[in-house]
């Protein structure tokens, strides 16, 4: 009888996960803009001591990617829920690609040299299609059951939704289904997650493909027309339990953050902007026992900046003043430490969330922003377009990385002389504070021109893993 072998990156709990020894490579997801180059999965050197530390040390084309977005492993901590049933020989291997323009998924093998992805499958956008009735894959989280890929569109030919959430076979990449066998009210669709024992995935709302596609639209925006809500359901079934209105000037619910300990029951929610006061906000959901019922309150809010027209691109002009446009968040492994993407003032926020009711700021770095553009401190004479945007957290917490490109029509939206491409790496003390590590900055020429936006670190990070025992 062969033994069953697991995966070392696999863990069971949030402190093993810590405790495993760092990261020395972050994979990062480029696209080309215009179309008309590929795309590319690019590997960064983070090892410290690294003669290469700092640079791009990877190259892998994806021709016809589509606009690269997030990405995901095809297996992570998720798969000892069912240890011993099936995971023998599962491994986190494969990282799974969408392009969210395209609609297609782009497998790249890791091995045998992880430096060297190489595209070995792509899922077409007619097999998303015709299995699941779904197009524009945007999320991806390793499940228990499968990999869980949320989506922003219907199927082909109907574009605009309602959206939801595919689920892809961990070792074939085969589109197995729709998940939701009732989908409720849900329509938009961006992000999901789940408390892993208490069988409950959590869901968020962006728009559909037609309200995104050239930027966001403004009438629609003023009107309250993109999604403020969050949806909880029963995770085994697929079966809509909830939805959590967060007010419709809450536009565009995004990233949901969940606690990593896999019996809790609350989490974060980022908002975009308010159309109240054009302020970002930070959510806490939470499972109210006594009532029976989740329930969602404001737990952060990041006020707008003034400032002078000229400073602002057209979107702007007429409210004179910057919005932090709240685009990513991400909770630490130990659950102590929430980060906060301000990518319209170029700000990354670091708060304490030991009480997650009552979160105290307690860092923050401003790299790029659409009136500041500061730069970092390698290169005090370069101005800085973009800003802190998608931000991924090491496991053990002390080194925080982050892109500047938040999606192509956007970007030009927000930065139309020029958005750029470059990456940064914070370091975190442990009882809170950040400061630039001025040692690391991908910038420029290393990215081929192309723009840089999701990154995932080897081994997993803070935004891949669901554990499934208590530390």
């Amino acid at each position: 009888m062969s033994t069953p072998t697991t995966d070392p990156t696999f863990y069971r709990s949030a402190a093993e996960a810590a405790a495993a020894p760092p990261e020395q490579l972050a994979y990062v997801a480029a696209f080309d803009r215009s179309g008309q180059r590929d795309d590319a999965m690019v590997v960064v050197d983070v090892a410290p001591g690294s003669s290469s530390y700092g640079r791009v040390v990877g190259w892998t084309p994806v021709p016809g990617g589509g606009e690269l977005h997030h990405f995901g492993w095809n297996a992570c901590s998720s798969a000892l829920a069912h240890e011993g049933h099936g995971t023998d020989g599962l491994a986190r291997r494969y990282l799974l690609v969408p392009g969210l323009r395209s609609s297609d998924v782009h497998v790249l093998d890791t091995e045998p040299d992880p430096r060297a992805p190489r595209l070995v499958r792509t899922v077409g956008a007619k097999e998303l299609s015709e299995r699941a009735g779904y197009s524009r894959p945007h999320t991806l989280h390793c499940g228990p059951d499968g990999v869980f890929m949320t989506c922003l569109g219907g199927a082909e030919g109907d574009d605009d939704g309602p959206g939801g959430i595919a689920l892809l076979d961990h070792d074939t990449f085969e589109v197995l289904r729709a998940w939701e066998t009732d989908r409720g009210p849900q329509h938009f669709h961006y992000d999901a997650w789940w408390h892993l024992n208490r069988n409950v995935l959590i869901s968020s709302e962006w728009g559909s493909p037609s309200m995104i596609e050239d930027g966001l639209q403004p009438e629609l925006l003023l009107s309250n027309a993109y999604g403020h809500a969050i949806h909880f359901w029963d995770l085994a079934e697929g079966r809509h339990l909830q939805r959590v209105d967060l007010g419709a000037r809450q536009q565009m619910a995004l990233e949901v953050r969940p606690s990593h300990d896999p019996e809790a029951t609350w989490g974060f929610v980022g908002v975009v902007i308010s159309t109240e006061d054009l302020s970002g906000s930070v959510w806490r959901w939470y499972l109210d026992e006594a009532a029976g019922e989740w329930k969602a309150e404001k737990v952060i809010t990041i006020p707008a900046e003034p400032a002078a027209t000229e400073q602002l691109p057209p979107a702007l002009q007429p409210f004179g003043a910057v919005p932090p446009i709240v685009t990513d968040i991400d909770l630490s492994v130990d659950d102590r430490f929430l980060y906060v993407s301000c990518w319209g003032t170029g700000e990354l926020k670091q708060f304490d969330v030991s009480d997650p009711a009552r979160p105290r700021e307690t860092g923050s770095v401003r790299l790029g922003g659409i009136v500041e553009r500061t730069p970092h401190p390698a290169r005090p004479e370069l101005p800085l377009a973009g800003g802190p945007q998608m931000v991924e957290v090491s496991r053990d917490g002390r080194r925080v990385y982050f892109t500047n490109s938040l999606y192509g029509a956007l970007d030009d939206q927000f930065y139309p002389d020029g958005v750029g491409a470059w990456m940064a790496k914070l370091d975190a003390g442990p009882a809170g504070g950040l400061s630039v590590d001025t040692a690391f900055f991908p910038h420029g020429d290393e990215f081929r021109g192309l723009r840089v936006h999701q990154v995932r670190l080897q081994g997993g990070d803070a935004s891949s893993d669901s554990y499934c025992h208590r530390s």
